[in-house]
């Protein structure tokens, strides 16, 4: 609709920032505002960057209030037609959002569980093999629809990780897990940025009142950033700085989640301090010769261990020998960390990842926990047909777990740009993904 209406010219050349803004899931309301702030010449790239600091300076609700579904007259104009679609439009790119749970937390948490559980799978979609799909939970209309279809019409579980640790990551899985008796990881990760940075507190000001990181991105704030804040507040000596700049300081540590080293000095997380708050050891994305900013992009993209770990604790009873894994462009073994923490022994890990840095860094943690199963790894999904499969299946046993997800870049994020929806070049993935089960599952119908 949106290309048509500029095709024909109908709009101007403000109207039609404000509607691609919008088409990309951005409330027009934020559109507004960042046209404002940025001039009408300002690009469509630094208008997103706009909005995306605006929108970390807002804690994040899931639930949008009904006042959000009223269209904003002042900013597309007169002509009622243009109001009706723009209303339309509008409506139907938070219809999305406005379907996930409050509070997030799935069939439950260590901490919360909700006051009713019923779930019922259809009997095709029952295990074994089990299988786990994650992808962000706020996704562009009809995302999760489509996945849903695709896997069986099995409900997600959208589940929020800062339940489970002192960063937020929201996120919705497809499973067919039983989801009686989960139990966490121990001990408990620390729940709140003051008990993960306890030298943090000294410095920590009173306005700041943030006790949870927003999500772990894949990049990080540059030191001109953090140089311009620090020069900002030492112009008051210590004191309060006014409101306006309160607003602007903590408008950029949500959106970079930045933590305060010292008096008026704030600092982006280091890559250890990312792997402590996802749930991996110390070190897992160290050494190599893995650059920071691969390390950066690879814990971006991961999975939060201990979320994980919670809804695939129900393995441990069921396979007390051990299991056999299919990872499925799954990053720096999200998932395989879990299943070892949990105690259950990979047998075999059957891993597609075309990232050689994600395969190099699961391979030396591999090494480093001495695991006496065996890991394979393919970086060609496109070369993972029903043929290799089934020797896959013939030379070690059926698969126990199908695990897997795909990077958020065409989905949500600060790099709304790209955000194509499951046609984009990293989320169609999740094509392979269901391509990939269904071909483990006729294998093992017929070794059976």
């Amino acid at each position: 609709m949106l290309l048509s209406l500029a095709a024909a010219g109908t709009l101007s050349e403000k109207e039609e920032k404000m509607l691609a803004l919008a088409n990309m899931g951005y409330s027009l309301e934020d559109a507004s505002i960042a046209m404002d702030r940025c001039g009408p010449e300002a690009s469509v790239a630094v208008l997103t960057d706009c909005i995306c600091a605006a929108q970390m300076a807002r804690e994040e609700d899931c639930h949008l209030p009904e006042d959000n579904l009223k269209p904003n007259y002042l900013c597309i104009g007169t002509s009622r037609p243009k109001k009706r679609k723009v209303f339309e439009m509008k409506k139907n790119i938070i219809e999305e959002s406005i379907r996930l749970p409050n509070p997030m937390i799935g069939y439950g948490t260590p901490t919360l569980q909700p006051e009713r559980i019923h779930r019922s799978l259809p009997v095709e979609a029952r295990g074994p093999p089990y299988f786990y799909y994650e992808n962000v939970a706020l996704t562009p209309k009809g995302v999760w629809d489509t996945i849903s279809r695709f896997l069986f019409d099995i409900e997600p579980e959208f589940v929020d990780s800062k339940y489970f640790c002192a960063a937020a990551r929201k996120r919705g899985y497809i499973h067919n897990l039983p989801i009686e008796h989960r139990f966490p990881l121990i001990p408990l990760p620390p729940l709140t940025v003051q008990q993960a940075f306890p030298l943090s507190r000294r410095w920590w000001p009173e306005w700041d009142t943030r006790d949870k990181l927003n999500c772990i991105q894949t990049a990080i704030a540059s030191a001109k950033l953090t140089e311009r804040i620090r020069s900002a507040l030492e112009r008051y000596e210590g004191g309060v700085p006014p409101e306006a700049v309160q607003r602007y300081v903590l408008e950029q540590c949500r959106k970079w989640n930045l933590v305060w080293v010292g008096r008026d000095k704030l600092a982006p997380l280091e890559p250890d301090e990312v792997e402590m708050l996802l749930g991996f050891p110390r070190n897992h994305t160290r050494g190599g010769g893995i650059s920071r900013t691969d390390r950066y992009k690879s814990l971006g993209n991961s999975f939060q261990v201990d979320t994980v770990a919670f809804h695939l604790s129900v393995l441990r009873d069921m396979y007390p020998d051990g299991i056999n894994v299919l990872s499925l462009f799954s990053g720096i073994g999200g998932a395989e960390v879990a299943l070892h923490r949990l105690g259950i022994k990979l047998k075999n890990v059957v891993s597609i990842e075309k990232s050689k840095v994600n395969r190099d860094i699961v391979r030396s943690w591999w090494e480093q926990t001495n695991q006496t199963g065996s890991l394979i790894d393919f970086d060609d999904v496109q070369k993972f047909d029903g043929k290799l499969v089934e020797q896959l299946v013939d030379g070690i046993g059926s698969f126990d777990l199908v695990v897997g997800g795909s990077p958020c870049n065409n989905l949500a994020g600060s790099n709304r740009v790209s955000r194509d929806g499951l046609e984009g070049k990293e989320s169609s993935l999740f094509y392979d993904y269901f391509r990939i089960l269904d071909l483990v599952r006729c294998a093992m119908r017929n070794r059976q």
